[in-house]
Order: C-alpha cells, then structure tokens, then sequence
C-alpha cells in the first residue's frame, strides 16, 4: 500500500459539510480539521498498482466545496 496525505482547503464555511462526505465514503485512514492554509487533513492508504492520481480523483476531488488540495507521497517511516 502507499500511504499519502491529502491537505484541502474547503469553501469558507464548508469544511464540515466536506468532512462528512470524506468520512461518509470510508476511504480515509484518519480525517482531520487543521489550522493554516489548509482545513483538512486525510491520511489514505492506496491499494498497490492503484494509479495515486485517479485514485484520489476518483474519492476525493469530485466533492463539491473543494478550493484545493496538496498530496504529499511517502516512502519510507523512521
């Protein structure tokens, strides 16, 4: 599995409503609201030999109230 994490900035005034759909489609390992530029952070594991960007496409960035979001990639845990 690949483990990415996803960082969005929602609507202002949205970021509940895009929670609930997030936690509603059970993709995300752990769903968190975060200070900053960004209101929202996922922590998802992807299948191996899933395509990372039509995944999160696909889950993701199809629900409405999104203004942006930042995937980072990891590879290895210390």
């Amino acid at each position: 599995m690949t483990l990415v994490f996803i960082q969005l900035r929602c609507e202002p005034g949205r970021t509940y409503e895009v929670a609930d759909v997030i936690y509603d489609r059970e993709f995300a390992s752990e769903l968190y609201s975060t200070s900053g530029e960004f209101d929202l952070l996922l922590k998802v594991y992807i299948p191996e030999g899933e395509d990372v960007g039509r995944y999160i496409n696909d889950r993701i960035l199809d629900i409405p109230h999104i203004d942006r979001s930042l995937t980072t990639l990891t590879f290895k845990a210390f």
